[in-house]
């Protein structure tokens, strides 16, 4: 069963995304059902996700939990990533193989997790289904704290994404 085709074309893009997200956590990577990612803004070119401060996703300090931080990159980098996989049609299978942080400051408040390289991601996508090889390609991923610090990150990530055509069903 589709979920896209089963929420109405009546609800904003950005709920939807948002649904597909949270089912896919629920279905596959429970984690990211347990913290409830929310996507904010969600075009070819950037991809924002928002993890709310609560007692699920805070440490001992009251600020986020690092693991937490560490999953909400990897919805905002994945879902950038599984956006251009559907437009192109293809079936791509999608996977970080590796992971970098710097952790600047206490992310005391909702985290907003933005990724800007839908354009270099797509250009990923196409090379990985022409080849057939596996692509890699670093995803910068930036954690900002809005409510706290405005646009001035609390962290930064780099995930490199691996993509590979998956063979065609017999």
């Amino acid at each position: 069963m589709n979920v896209s085709n089963v929420i109405p074309k009546v609800f904003p893009k950005v709920f939807k995304d948002t649904v597909l997200l949270r089912t896919f956590g629920f279905l596959k990577i429970p984690l990211l059902f347990f913290i409830s990612p929310t996507v904010l803004e969600s075009t070819d070119d950037r991809c924002v996700v928002r993890v709310r401060l609560s007692r699920r996703t805070k440490n001992h300090l009251n600020s986020m939990y690092f693991g937490v931080l560490a999953a909400g990159a990897d919805c905002a980098g994945g879902l950038a990533a599984m956006r251009q996989i559907n437009a192109e049609g293809d079936r791509v299978s999608l996977i970080f193989k590796d992971f970098h942080a710097d952790f600047l400051k206490r992310a005391e408040g909702d985290v907003l997790f933005t990724c800007d390289q839908g354009a270099a991601i797509r250009e990923l996508v196409c090379k990985a289904t022409q080849s057939g090889e596996r692509e890699n390609m670093p995803v910068h991923i930036t954690a900002t704290v809005p409510s706290k610090f405005g646009d001035e990150p609390v962290a930064k990530f780099i995930l490199t994404l691996s993509l590979k055509r998956r063979a065609k069903k017999a």
